[in-house]
């Protein structure tokens, strides 16, 4: 089953990038026929997301990151870091997720994150995400993502 890389798993396995990249096309069209079918008469399937999405934005928000070419973090069983990339976690309020731009220490992902999470906003706009930047706690920056109204 195709669980798309919140940013907390192992690496992905280069060899396999052709594959991986064929299953991120297959869930985001599956991903746009649920809205298709789903959306009100006449409704535009990339600028709101469906119920279900709603319901598990990590998920569809690391999808949508995915989909966008956006690298993914990984971490060992530890959670200790391995590679710089984006995190995905859940939101402090219903219907919303939170991207983090983290790497191991000492690979400067501090330093890259307002470039690298400014990057994801528009790729997380073409698939109905509304993406704000803010500046958290020892100066670190993260996006609180929500679904667009439809």
């Amino acid at each position: 089953m195709f669980e798309a890389a919140t940013g907390d798993g192992p690496p992905l396995p280069l060899a396999e990038a052709e594959q991986r990249s064929r299953e991120i096309r297959a869930a985001v069209d599956g991903l746009l026929q649920i809205r298709r079918l789903t959306l009100r008469q006449g409704g535009d399937p990339k600028t709101a997301p469906a119920d279900w999405e709603r319901r598990r934005p990590v998920r569809a928000v690391a999808l949508a990151l995915e989909s966008g070419g956006i690298t993914p973090s990984s971490a060992d069983s530890s959670g200790a870091r391995l590679s710089t990339g984006y995190r995905v976690r859940a939101g402090d309020r219903p219907d919303t997720a939170v991207v983090e731009w983290l790497g191991p220490p000492g690979t400067g992902a501090a330093q890259e994150e307002a470039a690298a999470l400014g990057a994801c906003v528009p790729v997380l706009a073409r698939l109905g995400w509304d993406a704000l930047l803010y500046k958290g706690p020892r100066g670190r920056r993260f996006l609180e993502v929500e679904p667009m109204a439809p």
